[in-house]
């Protein structure tokens, strides 16, 4: 079999220019688009492993703020829990004090009504009975009763003192207020002529009960039951006024 070796030679000429042009146009192409895919895969994966440990670093630090968050709302939890325990036990003092300023007011206001109330009673019964013991006077004054004054009135004027005595002697107009009947002024009469020459001149005072009243040269002698009555009222209307809070009546 013979060769024909420029066929062989053109062949193989062929064979490597086509190698050549696939090297060329084809392999290079190709290996430069697979050498940066590569690169940019390796670039990619090296941003995803930094992104995953940002990643990892984020979530650490979230997890750790996270768990400040929590530590700190259980603070400030239990701060708020005991402020308002705080408050609500100020707030309860602040009732509780109000309600016993209320309640001594009250009591107060209680006992300053029961002390007037008791002081109006003492008074309406103290007038009351003087009022009554002044009309039993009245009721009981006869001519015996008047007689008795009329010579306790004598009596008195027989113990008068002696500057008193000089008065009356220097006196030139005497002055006699009584309820009593004419026989009782005779009486009486008689015992003041013992201690002066002066006029006596006699007023009926019906409202006079049960006793006399001399008036001579600026001097006035008075003995009337009405007058005991009528101190004694002022003393006993003295003592309640004067009274002290919270004594028994």
């Amino acid at each position: 079999m013979l060769i024909d070796w420029f066929t062989v030679a053109a062949q193989a000429v062929n064979f490597l220019i086509l190698v050549w042009l696939l090297k060329r146009f084809l392999y290079a192409p190709i290996i430069n688009a697979i050498d940066a895919r590569e690169k940019r895969i390796a670039a990619e994966l090296a941003h995803a492993e930094t992104m995953q440990a940002e990643a990892h670093a984020s979530m650490a630090d979230y997890a750790r703020k996270q768990a400040e968050l929590e530590a700190e709302r259980i603070v400030l939890l239990k701060q708020a829990t005991d402020d308002a325990a705080v408050e609500r036990q100020r707030l309860i003092s602040i009732a509780r004090s109000d309600a016993d300023d209320l309640r001594g007011k009250q009591q107060e206001q209680l006992q300053n009504e029961y002390r007037q109330l008791g002081d109006e009673i003492s008074r309406k019964a103290s007038a009351e009975a003087f009022a009554i013991a002044k009309k039993i006077l009245c009721d009981l004054a006869d001519e015996s009763l008047e007689e008795r004054m009329a010579a306790v009135f004598i009596q008195r004027l027989g113990m008068l003192d002696i500057n008193v005595q000089q008065q009356l002697a220097n006196a030139t107009q005497v002055l006699v207020r009584s309820a009593f009947a004419q026989t009782e002024r005779s009486t009486i009469e008689d015992a003041i002529r013992k201690l002066t020459p002066a006029e006596i001149n006699f007023e009926v005072m019906p409202e006079l009960i049960n006793g006399i009243v001399l008036i001579a040269h600026g001097h006035k002698i008075v003995w009337s039951v009405a007058d005991y009555l009528s101190t004694l009222e002022n003393e006993v209307s003295t003592l309640l006024k004067m009274q002290p809070a919270g004594e028994s009546k």
